[in-house]
């Protein structure tokens, strides 16, 4: 009789690769302090665009959030970057993540007024863009120097995870939130889960600037522009990404979406569908670590990514619709952790953070405009035309830049110049001795 029950290898090699977390004790509270955060933030995402459309009643003033979030997106993304390079980045996380608290409490204090005031929302939404651009780029930086090379695909998976266990939790019990107990109660949770973790960040080691870093200056962001554009397989992650978000992002339309299909209960869920989706990926990411070819792989998930968009749109059936966001959003994850291996795995430590202001672009503005996109389309057409035409337009723009970009579906982490090199650079400080000290 034989046992066809799964070995502990076997499992190994699905679940989710916990050296990281076991190695690094500033990983483990970076890991901390981003769930409890994220999980408090999605409160506040699916809480703002309901009070919105609760003000107005309007498809595009929900979509104008994304573009209050632009300008200060792009701006404090790239000098962002620049500080994350000169500075110290522990500084950079626990002051942002103070600022956030403070914002939520703005929120809070808003949501309790007799008629609440419409344009503090959208104030809040800009200033937490700027925060939040200063702050990733110190946060992407750090993760290399805190995780041995080889565990970076590892390291990104489990961020991911805890990105999606906040963001199936968070929109899910938000829509219970918002409809039964009120926004209030939403952006109170949001401001307490900031304060616990800046409790965690403020332990975090020092991580000063390294030697080479420039001041923060234009010259110096421009150097990390010039880095990126020589670096086609690079581009390739960054405009892949935003086409994807660009033309398919349906989260602005989504209480609509919900109405339209007689199912206002279902929006919890649909906001928490994306991250389910996702976090399926990351529960089972144990694969990734024997992935080499990392841009072919971005590329057909972006793809996959605009057919279950469009797939939702095209459904009149909101159990499908749900289906299908859970299907992008495994797609989505899929492709983010190879774009962020990509990163973390080739640039080198003095243009983390430059590169990483940029990163944040390329993640960040398709959605910020797609946001507008969409909500601008569904004024126009209709939700559903809205949602279906923008995932066809995805796949058309994926498979258009895809062709331009050889270099991105040539990428081999195994003898790629620029991975090999910095694998090099990390194994050889691994093994060089520390220098004693001088002697008094």
């Amino acid at each position: 009789m034989t046992d066809d029950s799964p070995t502990p290898s076997r499992l190994r090699a699905v679940l989710p690769d916990l050296t990281p977390w076991r190695a690094s004790a500033d990983f483990r509270k970076l890991w901390l302090a981003g769930l409890v955060s994220s999980f408090g933030s999605f409160l506040t995402f699916v809480a703002l665009p309901v009070q919105i459309k609760e003000l107005t009643g309007s498809a595009a003033a929900v979509g104008a959030i994304g573009a209050v979030e632009l300008v200060p997106l792009v701006v404090f993304g790239l000098y962002g970057g620049a500080l994350a390079d000169a500075l110290d980045k522990r500084k950079l996380i626990v002051w942002t993540e103070a600022g956030q608290g403070l914002l939520s409490a703005v929120l809070l204090l808003n949501a309790l007024l007799p008629v609440p005031a419409i344009w503090p929302l959208y104030v809040v939404a800009a200033l937490s863009s700027a925060l939040v651009s200063v702050q990733r780029p110190a946060l992407d930086a750090l993760l290399p120097r805190i995780v041995a090379h080889d565990h970076l695909p590892a390291a990104a998976a489990l961020n991911a995870l805890r990105w999606q266990v906040g963001g199936v939790a968070g929109p899910a019990l938000a829509g219970v939130v918002v409809a039964y107990a009120g926004l209030g109660w939403a952006y109170g949770a949001d401001l307490v889960t900031f304060v616990v973790s800046v409790l965690f960040v403020i332990g975090l080691a020092p991580s000063p600037a390294s030697h080479e870093a420039a001041k923060p200056s234009l010259k110096a962001i421009a150097e990390g522009a010039r880095y990126a554009w020589s670096r086609k397989e690079l581009l390739g992650t960054y405009v892949i990404d935003i086409a994807a978000m660009l033309f398919a992002l349906p989260l602005a339309v989504l209480p609509f979406l919900a109405d339209e299909l007689n199912a206002p209960w279902s929006l919890g869920l649909m906001y928490a569908s994306v991250p389910a989706g996702a976090m399926l990926v990351s529960l089972t990411s144990g694969w990734t670590s024997r992935v080499y070819r990392h841009g072919r792989v971005v590329v057909l998930a972006a793809a996959l990514w605009g057919v279950a968009v469009a797939a939702a749109g095209v459904s009149g059936n909101v159990w499908l619709v749900l289906l299908f966001l859970t299907l992008g959003g495994a797609a989505d994850m899929v492709s983010g952790i190879f774009r962020g291996v990509m990163w973390n795995q080739t640039i080198p430590d003095e243009l983390r953070g430059r590169l990483a202001g940029i990163e944040l672009l390329s993640y960040s503005v398709g959605p910020q405009l797609g946001q507008t996109y969409m909500g601008g389309i569904a004024a126009w057409r209709g939700v559903r035309t809205a949602v279906w035409s923008g995932g066809l337009l995805c796949v058309g723009a994926v498979g258009l830049l895809a062709l331009c970009l050889p270099k991105l579906m040539t990428y081999d982490a195994r003898t790629n110049e620029h991975a090999v090199r910095l694998r090099e650079q990390r194994a050889t400080s691994a093994t060089t001795p520390a220098p004693a000290p001088a002697e008094g």
